[in-house]
């Protein structure tokens, strides 16, 4: 049995998208998913299946909002190993002199293509700092996340990919949940 963390880009936020964590459990119990776990009302949800292709499992939850729901948005699946190692290889988290309240992930669908990536670099976001890693995009916001220029609808258009991002604390329950499942 694979343990996998899906992580849902823009439901319950400011009375839009809205699905109730109950029906949410329920869609993923029609999927066939087992041993369900939901991290807050933002849709984020560890699940257990046999199933292992990561893009299959994407388009059955996104396919199934859509059907239940009448509206799409966009679904990122995450192995237990992918997340730790986002998490492990966090470069901010070794700086003593940043506070992890401002830390992010912003995790990618898919592998962007670098050409778009570097023209991001070319500008300076200071005082927001940023570094990429296979498909996670870490971020320090010392502002607040939500005074950044670095939000998901930026990379999303730069990097034409989706793209959803949670904090740190969010990461780490997440993989405490995850970690906890029984395989």
């Amino acid at each position: 049995m694979n343990t996998y963390i899906s992580i849902l880009r823009g439901i319950n936020v400011s009375g839009k998208n809205l699905i109730k964590m109950t029906e949410l459990r329920q869609l993923y119990l029609n999927l066939g998913f087992i041993n369900i776990q939901i991290y807050i009302q933002s849709g984020n949800v560890i699940f257990q299946t046999e199933l292992a292709d990561i893009k299959v499992l994407e388009s059955l939850i996104k396919k199934e909002i859509s059907n239940d729901f009448g509206f799409q948005v966009p679904v990122i699946v995450l192995t237990n190993d992918s997340i730790k190692s986002a998490l492990s290889n966090n470069p901010f988290l070794s700086d003593s002199t940043k506070d992890p309240a401002f830390m992010h992930f912003t995790f990618l669908s898919d592998l962007p293509q670098i050409e778009l990536f570097e023209k991001i670099a070319e500008k300076d976001y200071t005082p927001d700092e940023y570094r990429f890693e296979d498909k996670t995009i870490f971020l320090y916001c010392p502002s607040g996340y939500g005074n950044t220029k670095l939000t998901n609808t930026f990379f999303e258009k730069k990097l034409r990919i989706s793209a959803t991002t949670r904090n740190l604390q969010t990461v780490t329950q997440l993989i405490s949940l995850s970690s906890g499942t029984k395989n």
